[in-house]
């Protein structure tokens, strides 16, 4: 089994983990309503998508 010659430092463990931090979702504006939704999905607000309704929303 492969063992480790040499401890890892501290500098250097968490420099390999600097990209391991946890991003918010990638949201962008409707342009129908304006509403933030995920990209590439139906707006949840008014069922937008591609240039056309593709759900029914019902007004609550």
């Amino acid at each position: 089994m492969a063992v480790p010659k040499k401890k890892t430092s501290r500098a250097r463990r968490n420099q390999r983990r600097a990209h391991h931090a946890i991003t918010g979702p990638g949201l962008v504006a409707c342009p129908n309503c304006g509403q933030p939704h995920v990209q590439h999905r139906v707006c949840p607000e008014c069922g937008y998508y591609k240039g056309r309704t593709v759900v029914a929303v019902e007004d609550i």
